[in-house]
């Protein structure tokens, strides 16, 4: 298994040179596909795997360069408190799941005090729609925002 760019997990299902078996390198490949957390694409080279926090991280990126966006929320379950979260820990504000080969994502997200926070949904989907899609090559069936905080900017 290759690291590739934001952590992407790539398994192809070729079979190394010289190998006897020829359903080998897929036989590993279904396995390791069972074993992750991801969603796959199927191409005429083999299976690529997208981990769903490689997928969380870069639309947390493309959220956070959203007009509007203060950051991600993060929600302490035990007190009910909200907090902004840290550029590194973007992830734990976004759920990402794979339902009939499209994603949902789920933004928790803190707003800037005064803005339109219609406007600031459609920027945010519309940003992290088109640039989800490029990057993944996996249709977006639906983004769901949650504003979970209002803060005053400097």
């Amino acid at each position: 298994m290759k690291k590739g760019f934001f952590g992407i997990n790539m398994i192809l299902n070729q079979v190394a040179m010289g190998q006897d078996d020829p359903t080998a390198g897929y036989l590993v490949t279904e396995r390791l596909v069972a074993n992750m957390k991801g969603s796959s694409m199927n191409t005429h080279m083999g299976n690529i795997i997208i981990d769903n926090e490689v997928i969380a991280q870069y639309a947390g990126s493309v959220a956070v360069e959203c007009f509007g966006i203060v950051g991600m929320a993060g929600i302490n379950v035990k007190d009910g408190l909200v907090r902004l979260l840290k550029m590194d820990s973007l992830t734990r504000g976004i759920n990402v799941t794979l339902s009939n080969h499209k994603l949902i994502l789920d933004f928790h997200v803190i707003v800037a005090y005064g803005v339109s926070i219609i406007a600031v949904a459609d920027n945010l989907i519309s940003n992290v729609k088109y640039k989800v899609e490029e990057f993944t090559g996996i249709g977006i069936e639906k983004i769901n925002i949650f504003v979970d905080g209002v803060r005053v900017i400097d």
